[in-house]
C-alpha cells in the first residue's frame, strides 16, 4: 500500500519509571490538579498500538511518539517511521516540565516535521481491524461527527466548559447551524445523536458537543488559527504542571473546525468506547476486542481499586495479545 501524507500523534507516560515518579512528586506536590493514577499509569500494552499501525494502517507517513524522554525498551529508535519527540522539543523550557496531556494536546502543531494531515491517538486507543486513509480524512478534509450535547460532570467537564465557552465568543449559533445545517443532520449519524442536537435547537448557545473518545484527525492550520485568536488561554494552558480545571484541551480546536464547516461527515458504528470502572466493564472490552467488528476501540482508565487493576490488565492484555499476537517491526 502506498505510503500517505498522513502522519499520526501519539503522547505517551511510563508511570511506573522512577525518575518520572520523582520529577512529578517534586514538581507535582502542591499544584492543584487531576494527580490520580490512572491519569498516568502504564498498562504494558503499547506494543499492541504499534502491532495496530503496522497491520491496520500501513499507509501512515511517519509516528511521532510524544513522551518526556523516556521510551519502551523494546521500541525500535532507528525505525523509519518513528520520530521520537521530547516535550522540550515543541514545547517552550520555560513551562517544562509537565505532567499533563493538555500542553501536550494544544502545541501538536509545533512538533518539527508533523504532517499538515495528521491523527492524534492517545495511548488507549487500539486499531483491531484494517482502517483505510478514508476513514480520518476525504477530500482534504478530517472526519467527523458534528453534534450537539450537553456537558455532563465528568474529570474534564470543566475543561469542556472552557472549550465551549471560548467556542461561543468567535461563533454565533444560529449562523453556524444555518451554515451547517447538512453537516448537523447526515444520514451518516445515528438516530440518537441527531435527535439531541434537535432537542438543543432552542438554546441561543452552544452547550456543548458530542466527543467520540476515538483518534481525530486534524489539519495543523486549524491550531494556528486557534491559537491567534485565543492566545492567553493557550498560553495559560501550556504552563500547566497537571491537569487542572482551568485548562482547554483538543477538543477547543475539534469543535473550531466543527463550527467552521471544516470537516466532512461520518458515523461512529465501527468504533467502541469503554471507560473501566470494574472487571465487568473489562469482559465487556475484552469480549468487543475478540469479536473483531471494531476498526477502532477505546479503553479509558478510571478504575480506582488497585487489586482490581491488575486483573483486568492481565484481561486486557490477553485478549490483544490474541488479536495481534506478532511482534510489528517497530519492536527489537
Amino acid at each position: 500500500m502506498a505510503i500517505s501524507d498522513i502522519d499520526f500523534v501519539l503522547p505517551w507516560v511510563d508511570g511506573n519509571d522512577p525518575d518520572w515518579l520523582s520529577q512529578f512528586s517534586r514538581y507535582a506536590t502542591g499544584v492543584e490538579g487531576d494527580k490520580r493514577k490512572s491519569r498516568y499509569r502504564d498498562w504494558d500494552n503499547l506494543q499492541y498500538l504499534f502491532r495496530g499501525f503496522e497491520q491496520f494502517t500501513p499507509w501512515v507517513r511517519k509516528i511521532h511518539f510524544v513522551t518526556c524522554g523516556h521510551v519502551p525498551s523494546w521500541l525500535d529508535l532507528n525505525h523509519e517511521k518513528l520520530n521520537v519527540v521530547k516535550h522540550e522539543d515543541f514545547i517552550d523550557e520555560e513551562h517544562l516540565p509537565i505532567f499533563s496531556c493538555n500542553p501536550i494536546e494544544v502545541n501538536l502543531h509545533r512538533i518539527p516535521g508533523l504532517s499538515e494531515k495528521f491523527v492524534y491517538f492517545n495511548d488507549d486507543c487500539f486499531i483491531s481491524k484494517t482502517v483505510g486513509v478514508d476513514r480520518f480524512f476525504e477530500n482534504g478534509l478530517p472526519k467527523d461527527i458534528f453534534a450537539f450535547n450537553t456537558i455532563v460532570q465528568s474529570p474534564i467537564s470543566h475543561i469542556k466548559i472552557n472549550d465551549v465557552q471560548a467556542i461561543n465568543r468567535h461563533f454565533n449559533k444560529h449562523e453556524v447551524v444555518q451554515k451547517n445545517f447538512l453537516k448537523l443532520f447526515n444520514y451518516r449519524y445515528s438516530s440518537l445523536e441527531m435527535f439531541k442536537t434537535m432537542l438543543l435547537m432552542p438554546w441561543p448557545f452552544m452547550t456543548g458537543f458530542f466527543d467520540p473518545h476515538q483518534p481525530q484527525p486534524y489539519l495543523k492550520k486549524t491550531f494556528t488559527e486557534v491559537w491567534e485568536h485565543e492566545p492567553e488561554i493557550l498560553q495559560a494552558t501550556s504552563r500547566s504542571v497537571v491537569r487542572c480545571s482551568q485548562d482547554v484541551n483538543q477538543y477547543l480546536f475539534r469543535y473550531w473546525r466543527l463550527c467552521k464547516g471544516e470537516f466532512s461527515p461520518i458515523g461512529f458504528g465501527n468504533t467502541f468506547s469503554k471507560i473501566i470502572h470494574s472487571v465487568a466493564d473489562a469482559e465487556l472490552v475484552c469480549r468487543k476486542l475478540l469479536s473483531r467488528k471494531c476498526q477502532l476501540i477505546s479503553i479509558n482508565d478510571d478504575l480506582q481499586d488497585e487489586q482490581s487493576f491488575f486483573k483486568v490488565q492481565e484481561m486486557v492484555n490477553s485478549a490483544l495479545m490474541e488479536i495481534l499476537p506478532h511482534k510489528s517491526s517497530f519492536e527489537l
